[in-house]
């Protein structure tokens, strides 16, 4: 028969169409506000400062090495070190500013960090009515728990968090066996006189 080829051909799209409506796996649709998407635990956005213990900010692990600061091509990440009264640098920044209307989720900063401090973040709705405000994003805001990178990114965190406990413990260990190869005071003392 003459055009069977186009009748099969609007058969199959029309049992497409209709089954496109009421096949739950090809509703590729979601209604955003209302339904979320669950992200991908490899799923990024900005980058942000990931802490230990409650104080966001003695818990930082970030000790202002700018590293991450040199190798932004954006160059969007801002630090100062932070001194003491003498001007002594003290492994902390004392300002840490990221420009997010910069930043191009690149995750170099995440890759160059030796310290494991700076990570990406999921959080993706960040807009805000204030055209010239909440686009600069300061150490208080980047700041967030570790609970919550484990939350956001488990496996990474799950390895990160056993490679940082077994370079604690070996340090430890390491000033264990320094302490007791250190002669004792009294018999420094007994030595001197």
């Amino acid at each position: 028969m003459l055009g069977s080829g186009i009748v099969k051909g609007f058969v199959e799209t029309a049992r497409n169409f209709v089954g496109s409506f009421h096949d739950p796996e090809r509703l590729v649709t979601i209604e955003y506000p209302d339904e979320r998407q669950e992200l991908p635990e490899n799923s990024r956005n900005f980058p942000m400062l990931v802490y230990d213990g409650d104080d966001p900010m003695k818990g930082l692990r970030c000790v202002a090495c700018k590293i991450c600061e040199k190798e932004c091509p954006p160059q969007c990440i801002y630090i100062e070190v932070e001194r003491d009264a003498k001007g002594k640098a003290l492994k902390h920044p004392r300002i840490f500013d990221l420009d997010i209307s910069v930043c191009m989720s690149c995750q170099i900063c995440v890759e160059v960090c030796p310290f494991d401090a700076i990570k990406m973040d999921t959080a993706f709705e960040l807009s805000t009515d204030n055209r010239f405000g909440g686009l600069l994003l300061n150490k208080h805001q980047l700041a967030k728990p570790n609970s919550y990178y484990r939350a956001i990114h488990p496996l990474e965190a799950a390895e990160v968090d056993e490679r940082l406990a077994a370079e604690q413990a070996k340090a430890a260990a390491k000033a264990k066996a320094a302490a007791a190869k250190a002669p004792a005071p009294a018999a420094v003392n007994a030595v001197a006189t």
